[in-house]
């Protein structure tokens, strides 16, 4: 999207920029209001059938925006393309948002994004499939972005029509599931809006008795419950103090998704001011993206055998926060290195390079020089979203876990928000100077060295509440009331089992987790 919209619709690289970040949140939240829409209102055939409909007509509008721009024949006759510019942009606009809309229901419908059924597995199972489902969303976005690739090198425009005949494609597919009724039907459990009335209520009925607590009430969500004057029962109240202590942990995910989305902006103007040409091939810019999901798609099995074979005793709390601690810095080390090469890209001698149908004049320095960024930050990702997930996954009672995956989705889109916010800052503050129009003529580079310190200081974060997810099966033995014994009673039995096969590991193990 970068390329299209500063080449082809004349944004400057701020506006595209945060056009493109702000698409790519509101893809991750619409899954979640699209999901509590299903559930509440519409219903999930009724849903899934408007979800489809948009869905066809943002990729037939996105069509008609990029395909043609110019003038083309059909057959023997010359169509000209009178389209003017605002309404190319209004129309792109509405393909954007129709497009989000329309993927934002069926992935809510389709692929649901809690695990739910996985309770009754233990943490090696769980980190598996979380492990293996990043694999295969990595490995589907690789196929796209090589296609898109294709489509760029080959400057075959008129395959880009070929997205809504894929999205018809697709509506086939899902009301042929639909019609056998072979879609998964969720349990509807915990709510996000439920526990966000609690906090609501608690703080209501705190101001109304002047937060006067009783002997019977230990915190100030207690306030919430209906013997304390509010009007939830106490297991959404207990539920709700799952969220507030995992609170800190999607802060701090909130910060390095803001930094890890800086590859759809700053990474890809500084790919499309290098010299793509490779002894006369001239790389796509999208093939850079596909690098640096290939660590993702390489390293994901390798760790699934080190944890699962190696020390299958070690895929708890502990190890998990070293796993996102050592994410978090092979990304600040990720955008470290950028603006290293940005300060070194600039020293090479200026070339023509023909970009989308135009000639720009960029930096002879060979793009080959980017790749180690990028595959950088495929190892932060590797490390870090199963680690999120699982500890998202089980720090919270089995009657609440999709609503924790969603609030966990929730901030991932709100990272990306953001991090378009960081950038408009940016550009306000330094007058365009860390985010330059014109790459040579700015300091890009202050950019990336700004964001790797954002990033070392969320690492300290999270490093000083990090111990209190370290040991999963004691919060949950500890927290888990009497509404759910039977899941505390799971979770002892569970801890029994494990408790001599663990002894069996020396303590060596220690210096695997200080080297990750």
């Amino acid at each position: 999207m970068i390329p299209f919209c500063t080449v082809k619709l004349g944004y400057h690289n701020c506006q595209a920029a945060i056009l493109n970040l702000c698409f790519i949140g509101t893809s991750m939240l619409t899954p979640v209001f699209a999901g509590w829409l299903a559930d509440v209102y519409l219903g999930r055939n009724k849903l899934v059938c408007i979800c489809l409909f948009l869905h066809f007509l943002g990729t037939a509008l996105l069509s008609v925006v990029a395909f043609p721009l110019e003038d083309f024949y059909l057959g023997t006759y010359h169509v000209v393309n009178s389209i003017p510019k605002t309404q190319q942009h209004r129309l792109f606009y509405v393909a954007l948002l129709t497009i989000c809309l329309g993927m934002g229901g069926v992935r809510a419908i389709i692929c649901p994004l809690g695990p739910f059924g996985l309770q009754e597995y233990g943490s090696q199972k769980r980190m598996s499939f979380f492990n293996w489902f990043y694999w295969l969303m990595n490995l589907n976005a690789t196929i796209v972005f090589l296609g898109i690739s294709y489509i760029q090198q080959s400057l075959a425009w008129a395959l880009v029509l070929l997205i809504p005949f894929m999205s018809t494609l697709m509506a086939l597919t899902i009301l042929h599931m639909m019609y056998y009724n072979l879609i998964y039907q969720s349990e509807k459990r915990g709510c996000l809006l439920t526990s966000s009335g609690v906090l609501v209520s608690a703080l209501k009925t705190c101001h109304l008795q002047y937060c006067h607590l009783d002997r019977d009430v230990t915190s100030q969500l207690d306030q919430a419950e209906e013997k304390n004057g509010g009007c939830y029962s106490k297991l959404h109240v207990e539920d709700t103090k799952f969220f507030l202590t995992l609170l800190p942990l999607f802060i701090f995910q909130l910060l390095y998704r803001m930094c890890i989305m800086q590859i759809p902006s700053g990474y890809y103007l500084q790919t499309m001011n290098s010299n793509l040409n490779l002894d006369g091939f001239l790389l796509p810019i999208a093939v850079m993206n596909a690098i640096s999901i290939l660590p993702l798609l390489i390293l994901a099995p390798f760790l699934e055998y080190f944890s699962t074979c190696l020390f299958p005793s070690k895929r708890d709390g502990s190890f998990l926060s070293a796993s996102i601690i050592a994410g978090n810095l092979f990304a600040a080390l990720s955008v470290m290195i950028a603006g290293f090469f940005e300060i070194h890209r600039k020293h090479f001698p200026p070339v023509e390079q023909p970009l989308s149908g135009k000639l720009l004049t960029v930096s002879s320095m060979p793009c080959f020089y980017l790749i180690l960024q990028y595959v950088l930050l495929g190892v932060a990702e590797t490390l870090v979203n199963p680690a999120f997930s699982v500890i998202s996954y089980r720090f919270v009672s089995s009657t609440v876990r999709g609503t924790s995956m969603n609030i966990l989705t929730l901030f991932n889109g709100f990272g990306c928000f953001t991090g378009a916010l960081l950038v408009e800052l940016v550009y306000l503050i330094s007058e365009g100077n860390w985010f330059p129009n014109t790459l040579n003529k700015g300091n890009l580079e202050s950019f990336f060295f700004f964001l790797a310190s954002l990033t070392l200081l969320n690492i300290l974060g999270f490093w000083s509440v990090s111990q209190r997810y370290c040991n999963l099966n004691h919060f949950n033995a500890q927290n888990i009331r009497g509404s759910n014994l039977e899941e505390t009673l799971l979770l002892h039995e569970k801890s029994l089992k494990f408790y001599g096969s663990i002894q069996k590991f020396s303590s060596s193990i220690d210096l695997w987790e200080t080297a990750l």
